[in-house]
């Protein structure tokens, strides 16, 4: 049987007590939420830590979904589960829900956060896709204050964030836009695996046109990314299977898969294609039902 080796285990209370751990119990020091990615590495001795702060009280503090004229924040202590069943979210950007239905299972959904989610900055996460794709910002907080850093600053590379030592990702921003909706598709091995490839697409429409979109891509390269070449090729344009057509070649050329045994390079490139087609599909539909729905209402 596998085990972690020795360490000593202490629970934080609030923010800033966690912080003062962090701080106070040095380098070898390591919060842990949901676990299901630390805790399988320190069984394999992987990661060897001296200290586990457990941050689970700071529920209270962290789980929240607010939304505002502008925008929405997020605490990174909020769980799958709570994502997936927020109201609020399916309303406004149901991205959410769409990846939530893919992540692993009951049991993971129950306990894992969507600050957990980011920071373990896995190339295959999906939270991190949905939030790229949504241009979304992360709050750090540490004994000096807080910051707050978009998407393409907080990952850095596999596996690294811009959270320093002493410092927690407390919130994730996302703005609001008007006439908007959003995707993810996502395919995999077997149910609530890791992603082959998975795509989110979140567009914005005037009437017949897109003014604005964005896709994110995971699982085909060293760091989830969004791609502009698609933004500025699906801008000012009335969609078609064309224009999606075009989007997904775009999203094809711009990734960098490597062959794995999950797939070939070759097939997760297709893969990319394909799905950013349908995220695209997905999203103009559902605005699409949005107005129709509308026109009904107000007859």
């Amino acid at each position: 049987m596998q085990v972690p080796a020795p360490f000593e285990y202490e629970r934080a209370t609030s923010v800033d007590h966690a912080i003062d751990l962090l701080v106070r119990l040095g380098e070898e020091a390591r919060l842990i939420a949901g676990g299901h990615s630390l805790l399988p590495m320190m069984k394999l001795r992987l990661a060897n830590l001296e200290y586990v702060i457990d941050i689970n009280d700071l529920h209270d503090e962290l789980g929240y979904v607010r939304v505002g004229t502008d925008e929405v924040r997020i605490g990174a202590m909020t769980r799958h589960r709570e994502l997936l069943e927020s109201p609020e979210l399916a309303a406004l950007f149901p991205i959410f829900a769409d990846a939530e239905h893919v992540i692993a299972d009951p049991v993971v959904r129950n306990r894992g956060t969507l600050g957990g989610s980011l920071c373990q900055a896995d190339p295959s996460e999906d939270l991190t896709a949905v939030c790229t794709t949504l241009d979304a910002s992360c709050v750090i907080r540490g004994a000096g204050g807080e910051r707050v850093v978009t998407m393409a600053e907080f990952h850095r590379g596999p596996y690294e964030t811009a959270v320093e030592h002493g410092e927690i990702l407390t919130e994730v921003r996302i703005p609001v836009r008007p006439h908007g909706s959003s995707a993810y598709a996502k395919v995999e091995r077997r149910a609530g695996d890791w992603a082959v490839t998975s795509a989110g697409a979140a567009v914005w429409m005037d009437g017949p046109v897109i003014t604005d979109a964005r896709v994110g891509l995971a699982a085909v390269g060293p760091n989830t990314s969004g791609l502009p070449a698609v933004s500025e090729a699906l801008r000012g344009q009335e969609p078609s299977e064309d224009l999606y057509a075009r989007a997904g070649a775009i999203a094809a050329e711009s990734c960098s898969p490597t062959t794995d045994n999950r797939g070939t390079a070759d097939y997760k490139r297709h893969l990319a294609d394909e799905l950013t087609r349908r995220t695209l599909r997905t999203s103009v539909g559902r605005i699409q039902a949005g107005i129709a729905g509308d026109q009904g209402r107000n007859r």
